[in-house]
């Protein structure tokens, strides 16, 4: 028997575990991703793949980069866990470089971006209960997304999830991006804050209109209302600056980062103002808030993306890929191509992205489709011209199969 048999052995034998014993949650490919380097990764038969997805926007600095490596090397070593009722060294470390890059002042450590939102909620609400007589009403966007919690998917203003897990939690308000007018009506005593992704990633790289983001900016101050960023998606680089809010000039009072922030590893962060330092012991915590080995994660990835100015390259790098699939447009008929940095989409002329994505895939590309006819790409923010010239290489041979 060749290696390459046994590949394909150990692959069926894999697949038919994995049918048998996770969950269902999601239609996934039939292959088993075992190992990855740079901007690419590798199935158990060998098959390679050029990543234009990076684990939804995840893996900033590619797949298993030495810089995070070494870290959690380091800190595994000296200190895996210990009770977030004590301080650690890296933690400490990594809420200075937060607060010093961001320009805010306290810092809330998570796992996941759902739980970074969760806090952003909570200190909200009890700001609402304390300062605005008992006020607890959010608005966020139609279309935005906001994690798969049951309040992150109350908050998220997508149509189909709501009727999902019925009874919603009560308190959200959705009104249309950038429709002044829809906003302003739903602004009432009742407003404890206004949550938006200055980007929304997985509604499919639509962005705030500065001049919107300006009167709701204002009208928040005047009413004394929080306004929420959720950078789960855009922070940390993506868009071409290190936080999507220095595009706009408005800082929001509330910022949520992850994704990114930990390189692959799962780490999310809150972040607001010396005025918002609001909870009481008990109010808020968790069993892997600020544990050691993330910590030394985010202050790993984060320091490299300040040393390699990664934002800046993210800019150059998302403008010569924008540059090249413009220069596909009419052939294929493609659609507002948008985004900022490394954060990009584009839409078909057909409902074929299902399609298209699994095509690619077959030619060794990744790429995702957050609805039928919307491309999103998401590389890491170290990607090079030399890769970004190959995925338009077999973007242009899947899309002369489909359309030529």
């Amino acid at each position: 028997m060749t290696m390459i048999d046994e590949g394909v052995r150990e692959t069926d034998e894999l697949l038919a575990e994995a049918e048998a014993s996770i969950l269902f949650t999601a239609k996934r490919p039939p292959v088993v991703m075992e190992r990855g380097k740079g901007m690419y990764v590798w199935d158990t038969d060998g098959n390679r793949y050029l990543d234009f997805i990076g684990g939804w926007a995840v893996t900033c600095l590619g797949h298993s980069p030495d810089v995070l490596k070494d870290a959690l090397e380091r800190q595994a070593s000296q200190l895996v866990n210990v009770s977030p009722a004590f301080y650690n060294k890296p933690m400490i470390e990594l809420a200075s470089l937060l607060t010093k890059i961001s320009g805010f002042d306290r810092v809330f450590f998570g796992s996941s971006g759902a739980e970074a939102n969760e806090s952003a909620i909570k200190l909200a609400r009890k700001y609402g209960a304390i300062r605005k007589g008992g006020a607890y009403e959010i608005i966020t966007a139609t279309n935005s997304f906001h994690g798969r919690t049951l309040a992150m998917m109350s908050a998220t203003g997508k149509a189909q999830w709501q009727q999902l897990f019925a009874p919603k939690l009560p308190g959200f308000l959705h009104v249309p991006l950038n429709d002044w007018e829809a906003m302003s009506q739903a602004i009432g005593p009742g407003t404890c804050a206004v949550m938006l992704e200055p980007v929304q990633g997985e509604g499919g790289v639509h962005a705030v209109d500065a001049d919107y983001l300006a009167q709701l900016r204002k009208k928040c101050d005047d009413e004394g209302i929080l306004l929420i960023f959720d950078e789960i998606q855009t922070g940390i680089g993506r868009t071409g600056t290190m936080f999507a809010f220095e595009h706009f000039g408005i800082r929001p009072d509330i910022l949520t980062l992850a994704k990114g922030i930990g390189g692959g590893f799962p780490l999310s962060a809150m972040l607001t103002k010396e005025e918002l330092n609001l909870f009481e012991p008990g109010d808020q915590g968790g069993t892997y808030t600020g544990q050691p080995l993330a910590m030394a994660a985010g202050l790993a990835v984060v320091g490299e993306v300040i040393r390699l100015n990664l934002p800046e390259y993210a800019a150059v790098q998302g403008d010569y890929l924008i540059s090249g699939l413009r220069s596909m447009q009419t052939k294929y008929k493609l659609e507002h191509i948008r985004g900022k940095g490394l954060l990009l989409a584009f839409d078909l002329p057909e409902p074929k992205g299902a399609e298209l994505v699994a095509d690619c895939m077959k030619e060794g590309l990744l790429i995702d489709s957050p609805s039928p006819r919307t491309i999103r790409l998401m590389p890491a923010l170290n990607v090079s011209k030399a890769h970004i010239d190959e995925m338009l290489g077999i973007f242009g041979r899947v899309m002369d199969r489909l359309w030529g």
